[in-house]
């Protein structure tokens, strides 16, 4: 096992600008962290610089304490995970997941050993003698899986290896990865842009966009204390509610509500409020200290025992996650509240948080 340091670490392809501008962070020893971001933010970039299929152009990389600016793939001690499985397809099961030790020269009764145990713990002991056109692609998925596991590596890295698979199969390699981690304890590095895999998988989280690290934390960290719009926006699901409003010297007021607010002196005349969906309630059932806010409903979704309803209120949209099974149709006009200690504000100009400012109770209903 060991740890992994980017020390302002850029990577630029010709003249263009960096595809990762100067990037700081550190992977602890055993750590299961999560790259996660929109398509393009530079993810999978980073974590080909870890594997050593990408150049660093500036900065450095630290694998274990030892640079490896210059250190060829072979030599790095890593095992990788592709989203394409990379089977060979005339060689069974048994004979992919110990190619790469054959490779290495590893003894033979080293790699039957390996081999068993990997498989036994994938539950592929049945399917060794099988070739891959005769498996699902979530038993492919394991045998890549496999694979990396025997090679007993540093460092795991997975590049979206769920993403080929149905909703079904993909829930249960997630909760096989985690399995594994908790098993072996071997540093692991993840890149999906699934947050929902982000946050099941993840000891840490980094988020990134557009090469930038926006912020990084446990799941529940950058769940319920995010440092700026986008990281509010990209965790959870559905996302936090973020609507503009203007501040006025006493409060703020948007198309939705207005609130009276404290500790905000020095804010700029634009703030962004957030609230997430769960965070929301009906009125009736709400203390009455807690602030308001009245919109349209303009569809609704039914999970079943929960509701997830869009409102609207001129040009300004929010989600409700709603308990229950209780009608509502589009138009009609809903009052909702929601705890005072639950709103989050940020400036609209720097999409920073705001964190020196409370509601002050007695906020009226627009």
């Amino acid at each position: 096992m060991a740890s992994i340091e980017f020390k302002r670490v850029i990577k630029r392809y010709g003249d263009s600008l960096p595809t990762v501008p100067g990037l700081d962070l550190t992977i602890r020893d055993g750590e299961f962290m999560v790259l996660v971001g929109p398509s393009g933010c530079g993810k999978s970039t980073i974590l080909r610089m870890i594997a050593g299929l990408e150049s660093v152009t500036a900065g450095e990389l630290y694998i274990g304490g030892h640079l490896v600016n210059d250190l060829p793939p072979k030599d790095r001690d890593i095992a990788m995970v592709f989203q394409n499985y990379a089977l060979y397809p005339h060689m069974t099961v048994f004979e992919n997941m110990a190619f790469g030790l054959r490779v290495r020269h590893t003894p033979k009764l080293g790699i039957e050993r390996r081999v068993r145990e990997a498989a036994e713990t994938l539950g592929l002991s049945e399917l060794l003698q099988r070739k891959p056109g005769q498996l699902s692609g979530g038993q492919c998925q394991r045998v890549a899986l496999g694979r990396a596991m025997v090679r007993e590596p540093q460092v795991f890295l997975f590049d979206e290896p769920l993403s080929n698979l149905d909703a079904e199969l993909r829930v249960q390699m997630r909760a096989n990865i985690g399995r594994l981690h908790r098993e072996f304890g071997t540093t692991s590095v993840y890149v999906t842009h699934d947050q929902v895999e982000a946050m099941t998988l993840g000891s840490r989280i980094a988020i990134l966009n557009r090469g930038q690290l926006m912020q990084v934390g446990t799941p529940l960290e950058l769940y319920s204390d995010p440092d700026n719009t986008f990281v509010a926006g990209f965790m959870g699901s559905p996302p936090m509610n973020l609507v503009p409003a203007q501040y006025s010297g006493s409060g703020v007021r948007s198309a939705m509500l207005e609130l009276a607010l404290e500790g905000l002196e020095d804010a700029a005349a634009q703030l962004i409020l957030g609230v997430r969906p769960e965070q929301l309630v009906h009125a009736a059932d709400a203390p009455a200290h807690w602030p308001r806010l009245r919109a349209a409903v303009e569809l609704v979704e039914s999970l079943g025992a929960e509701r997830l309803v869009h409102l609207r209120a001129g040009k300004e949209s929010m989600i409700a996650r709603l308990p229950g099974m209780q009608l509502l149709t589009p138009g009609e006009s809903l009052t909702l509240a929601f705890d005072p200690a639950a709103l989050y504000l940020f400036d609209a100009a720097t999409q920073q948080r705001v964190r020196h400012a409370r509601v002050r109770t007695g906020a009226a209903v627009c």
